[in-house]
């Protein structure tokens, strides 16, 4: 195979959890560029819809389906709907998340349940039951946001999220750990942790921003196009030996802390 080939996905079907905004939406259309069909999943259907109809009239096979990715019937209706129309389930990118800023004395009970539900719990269970699905197609591709964030601590006056790093650290945890066991279904398993990109989730990060952009080598915040590559490469045949791996995409922020 060539290289074009390699990176090819026509014909593939793509689930992207949260894929209707921020980086959920940068890598949607990355992976419809390279020619997969696309299902945009959240619970706001209205988001998911309009992202969904921006890459048809593009040219491109997208559907938008409501989910709760706490709910595992909502799982598997997204499933059954994603198996009807394209036949295929072939990528899985677990993208959906929440965070929840509080000191960590005073964190709520209820927030911590929130925050790793979502981000820990959905992704589990998203992965099992699209896995199932790849393992009966003869393999696939599974791929976990993590964060920068989740692999060192922040100083409260910067970051307050003990949750959210503590369920970014552990979804480093969980993708080796799937992929190690789902490496016998030709299932690869593979993990990106963005740096700092402009969403909401950062939002609360404005008043620090020359303060995080001093440690940054690169010097900027990541962009609309910086996580293209990665979500293709770890989509495509040319990561096939790649497994259980922690791809950072953070310019170079965590080599310089």
């Amino acid at each position: 195979m060539n290289i074009t080939e390699i990176f090819d996905l026509t014909n593939k079907t793509a689930i992207i959890t949260g894929g209707s905004s921020g980086l959920g939406s940068q890598m949607a259309l990355a992976l419809a560029e390279a020619g997969a069909n696309i299902v945009i999943c959240s619970r706001n259907i209205q988001a998911c819809q309009e992202m969904s109809d921006l890459l048809n009239q593009q040219g491109y096979q997208s559907i938008a389906l409501q989910c709760d990715i706490t709910n595992q019937k909502d799982i598997e209706n997204v499933i059954t709907q994603t198996m009807g129309k394209f036949g295929t389930i072939d990528i899985l990118i677990n993208n959906s998340g929440t965070s929840w800023i509080a000191p960590v004395l005073d964190l709520p009970a209820d927030k911590w349940d929130k925050v790793m539900n979502v981000n820990l719990k959905g992704m589990f269970f998203f992965s099992q039951a699209v896995a199932k699905v790849m393992k009966d197609q003869g393999g696939g591709k599974i791929i976990n946001i993590s964060s920068v964030t989740g692999l060192y601590g922040t100083d409260p006056a910067f970051l307050d999220s003990v949750a959210y790093n503590t369920s970014k650290g552990a979804v480093v945890s969980l993708t080796k750990d799937l992929a190690v066991k789902l490496a016998q279904y030709n299932i690869q398993v593979n993990a990106i942790a963005p740096g700092f990109f402009p969403t909401k989730i950062t939002k609360v990060l404005d008043k620090t921003t020359n303060i995080l952009l001093s440690k940054i080598p690169a010097k900027r915040f990541g962009n609309e196009n910086d996580l293209k590559g990665a979500a293709v490469f770890l989509s495509s045949k040319a990561s096939d030996y790649i497994t259980g791996q922690l791809l950072l995409v953070d310019g170079g922020l965590t080599t310089n802390l």
